[in-house]
């Protein structure tokens, strides 16, 4: 292993997966961090690259046993002393996260910070008190509240766990007869209801220092919502922005501050509606699948260093120009397209930056099967 001096010991959680996320650990170690990395992965298998980043390296059998994580903490903590950060960009350990802060008096979102930034009730509560429009919503055990909320708003509905990511378990209630037979037998987890938002997806993405103001900002558009990709195995293309309209850059500054954003980054997201903008949820870690990627060719800088600057050393603006629009098209199994995936690359080879095959946990909300996701720069 590496062995070398550092005045911030970073532990990183699951460094190896998804493996696009290793540039994060490259960016910690290139800007004189020390890494400790934590994972399920055996160590000679995260690769001799990632074995260079990481100065030292703990196993556990699962990082959801929290027991487990928290020995390797402490374990870390005997050998290189005070921890000073945690993370790992992703949401499905923002919990664990959150407890280590909590239990090792750690800076970042604590254990009482969940409900606010995971809960998606708690958080359109949070929208409307900061000033920011939501689409109007009912808890689900609120059965007298859900049959207001069907009178005002109309069908369908969306139903979605209150605590989920990638529109998984979501799906909508087209009339009267489905929304009954909903509340008659309601899942066992708590759920939201909410009006259906005709318009467009769109984000507010970036970087907030430790005043809550962003020191980069990035905005994509979606050719349809993750719902239907996830449901109806919509195909599903997006792009970033050259430019972010006022209302969307004064509606995100107002969440950063809202949610107190500090050192991490960012990923709102917006349906673009005929009366205007409406917030959906707010996403308080790196945007997923290739969105930190594409920041980076979009804007010819290197995102996963800058963050290790934001994060461990409060860093300022990051140049940006947005020179480039990037866009993302993912490509399902079996589908019979015009071209094929050969012909694809083949005609356009000078357009892509990157396109391999989608991870197989990642397909479905991701929009691509085989052969994969493809980007260009233009």
């Amino acid at each position: 292993m590496r062995v070398g001096t550092a005045s911030v010991n970073f532990v990183y959680l699951s460094p190896f997966f998804p493996p696009n996320y290793r540039d994060f650990v490259r960016g910690l170690h290139e800007v004189g961090v020390r890494v400790l990395g934590l994972g399920e992965t055996p160590y000679a298998d995260l690769g001799p690259q990632l074995q260079g980043w990481i100065h030292e390296y703990y196993q556990v059998e699962s990082l959801q046993e929290y027991d487990q994580v928290y020995r390797a903490f402490a374990y870390f903590i005997s050998k290189h002393g005070r921890i000073d950060r945690v993370d790992s960009n992703s949401e499905y350990w923002m919990d664990t996260e959150a407890r280590l802060r909590t239990d090792f008096n750690l800076a970042g979102y604590r254990s009482s910070d969940m409900d606010r930034i995971k809960r998606k009730w708690v958080m359109k509560q949070r929208y409307l008190e900061a000033g920011v429009p939501v689409a109007r919503g009912c808890l689900a055990s609120d059965r007298k509240g859900v049959l207001k909320l069907a009178r005002q708003a109309g069908f369908p509905l969306v139903a979605k766990p209150d605590v989920g990511v990638g529109a998984a378990a979501t799906y909508k209630l087209e009339n009267q007869a489905e929304l009954e037979k909903f509340l008659d037998h309601p899942p066992d987890i708590e759920y939201l209801l909410e009006e259906y938002l005709v318009g467009q997806l769109c984000t507010y993405d970036g970087l907030a220092n430790s005043a809550m103001e962003p020191v980069f900002t990035a905005s994509h558009g979606f050719s349809t919502g993750i719902m239907e990709v996830v449901n109806e195995e919509a195909d599903l293309f997006y792009y970033s922005e050259r430019h972010i309209p006022e209302d969307l850059e004064a509606m995100g500054r107002k969440v950063l501050k809202a949610f107190e954003v500090r050192q991490r980054f960012f990923h709102l997201e917006f349906f673009r509606t005929a009366d205007g903008l409406r917030a959906l949820e707010a996403n308080l870690r790196a945007p997923g699948a290739l969105t930190t990627n594409m920041m980076c060719y979009a804007n010819d800088v290197d995102i996963f260093r800058h963050w290790a600057q934001v994060v461990c050393f409060d860093h300022g603006d990051v140049p940006q120009g947005r020179p480039y629009h990037v866009g993302y098209y993912a490509r399902r199994e079996g589908r019979n397209y015009r071209l094929s995936h050969q012909e694809v690359l083949d005609r356009y080879a000078d357009q892509f930056v990157l396109h391999h095959v989608n991870e197989e946990i990642f397909r479905n909300r991701s929009g691509g099967h085989l052969p994969g996701r493809c980007g260009s720069r233009y």
